[in-house]
């Protein structure tokens, strides 16, 4: 696995990109920094132009116009995010793998070869010859000394025309010799350049491939990559984090939503030409409130919508969307992460809805969803599921019972065995508030069945626990049983435990209703809670069960 820390102060933006390829996180971290420089110069330009027209002296009716155009901006602004869900509707939220590719050409030009030299002309014998008076011609000695005369100009001339020819030659000899050599260099740059944007092409059409077979971390990078296509105002976080389940083919995304703090206000702006100066608007405090719900309720749908349009190889059935938000709280004076809201929708359910035509926060509703009735008040709720960030599902070892050590599995254990350990489990969970545990009934399909009393005056009463010891995906059927065991016992509530997973449609069942499911890596955590070791190994189950 391979990780790249990028960082924008500019922004104040910062990502950690993983991965199980180095050429495919390095590709997407030059992405990313791409869009923050992009991002970062829009803003540079924006404060320039804002500081020139604070600072530039223009006419009353340039300055009328400037208040015009400032309230058309901040009119758009708004507008943006009125508009957050429908946006998504008109893209295509598949991801293109032939655009991640490079297909840049190898920039550096070419070395130029030296032009040969222009050599001067050779002197001409000729033009050298002497001129000869009456004198010279009756006098021998007198000629004979002019044309040794003329002889002596014309070597000269032609020493010093070879010596130039010679120089140029030389240079010209070396001025190749560097251009080899440059050229060489160039070839090797090329031929490297060439090479390494081949193995990262390499890399994504493998990752594409990875994907088309379906393998778990391709698919997570898969809906990374979505979700980082998503185009939002550059104040919102943005940030996430991604979990996927093969078992029940279920999609968990922890999303940070922006803070009400981080929204665009400003809706009018006018120009007092009396007081020669601008006078700005805001939106109310109701108002602003009312688009922030909507805001969030939006950017649900819209993520949900994205990842599932985004499903082309149809892997994800079901869709955890939590919520949060990093916060003041206004007790302490410190940040916070609040999860503020919880949605659990599957696939055919919600491709079914008309995300043009919905009122957000009702469509919300509609699917169960669970957060405050103003989400604005930061009211923190309890995830339907949360992502594990400290351990992996079904991997690592955990504490169980003193009599159990971090090498069993589970999953595989004796049915009676699995019985008094969720007994004994759950025992130690309510007595830290003075409840007490009793088992009912025990099946020998390796579940229990056992009721805990719970006196906290709020949240207490008759608990009716279930287990189910399996190794497949646990159904609703499992679920709708619970449910009229909890009305026929007149309990308060109900919890399923199981060593594997639930699907979707059990999620879906149990939204509504007061029941609890925890699946394997609920349970091994709470049995770690309670400092105990032990693993669920779900296929290790299966084989040493297709053996007997």
């Amino acid at each position: 696995m391979y990780s790249v820390e990028i960082e924008h102060k500019g922004l104040h933006k910062y990502r950690i990109i993983k991965g199980n390829d180095k050429y495919v996180v390095d590709q997407k971290a030059f992405v990313q920094l791409r869009q923050w420089d992009e991002m970062w110069d829009k803003k540079q330009e924006a404060e320039r132009k804002k500081k020139e027209r604070e600072n530039a002296a223009m006419e009353k009716a340039q300055k009328k116009a400037t208040a015009e155009q400032q309230t058309i901006d901040a009119q758009n602004e708004l507008e943006i995010i009125d508009n957050t869900l429908l946006y998504t509707l008109e893209v295509n939220d598949k991801i293109d793998w032939d655009s991640l590719k490079d297909k840049s050409k190898f920039a550096e030009p070419k070395p130029k070869k030296p032009k040969e030299p222009q050599y001067p002309p050779e002197p001409d014998k000729s033009s050298y010859e002497p001129k000869l008076r009456f004198w010279d011609k009756i006098s021998t000695s007198s000629k004979q000394k002019k044309i040794n005369e003329s002889n002596k100009l014309f070597e000269n001339a032609l020493n010093n025309w070879r010596m130039e020819k010679d120089i140029l030659e030389l240079n010209y000899d070396k001025e190749i010799e560097v251009f080899e050599e440059l050229q060489k260099q160039w070839e090797e740059k090329k031929k490297s350049f060439e090479h390494e944007q081949k193995e990262k092409n390499d890399a994504i059409e493998r990752k594409k491939d990875q994907y088309l077979i379906g393998e778990t971390e391709a698919i997570i990078e898969y809906c990374d990559m979505v979700l980082s296509n998503s185009n939002y105002p550059d104040y919102f976080p943005q940030e996430y984090d991604i979990e996927y389940n093969p078992n029940n083919r279920t999609l968990i995304v922890e999303y940070i939503l922006p803070d009400i703090s981080d929204l665009p206000t400003l809706k009018e702006v006018k120009y007092i030409a009396t007081k020669d100066e601008y006078k700005e608007s805001s939106i109310t405090d109701a108002a602003l409130r009312k688009m922030y719900d909507k805001l969030l309720y939006d950017i649900t749908l819209r993520t949900i919508h994205e990842l599932f349009e985004a499903d082309a190889i149809s892997k994800i059935d079901s869709i955890i969307f939590n919520g949060w938000v990093n916060s003041i709280n206004k007790a302490t004076g410190k940040k916070e992460d609040i999860c503020i809201l919880s949605i659990q929708t599957n696939k055919e359910e919600f491709m079914e809805i008309n995300l043009r035509l919905v009122d957000s926060k009702t469509c919300f509703k509609n699917l169960k969803g669970i957060g405050s009735s103003k989400l604005f008040s930061l009211t923190p709720i309890a995830p339907i599921l949360k992502i594990n960030r400290e351990d992996g599902r079904f991997v690592d070892a955990h504490n169980v019972s003193e009599n159990v050590d971090e090498d069993t599995n589970l999953a595989a254990m004796d049915w009676q065995d699995f019985e008094h350990l969720i007994r004994e489990l759950f025992e130690k969970e309510f007595n830290t508030s003075g409840g007490e545990v009793k088992i009912t009934r025990a099946s020998k399909d390796g579940g229990v069945d056992a009721v805990a009393f719970d006196p906290d005056p709020i949240r207490g009463g008759k608990i009716v626990i279930q287990a189910k010891r399996y190794t497949n995906v646990v159904g609703v059927s499992a679920v709708r049983d619970l449910y009229g065991t909890v009305m026929n016992e007149g309990a308060t509530k109900g919890i399923l435990v199981t060593t594997a997973d639930f699907g979707p449609d059990a999620y879906n069942f149990a939204k509504d209703k007061p029941l609890t499911l925890l699946n394997g890596n609920n349970l091994l955590h709470l049995l770690h809670k309670h400092g105990h070791k032990a693993k669920i190994d779900l296929k290790e189950a299966k084989l040493l069960m297709n053996g007997k």
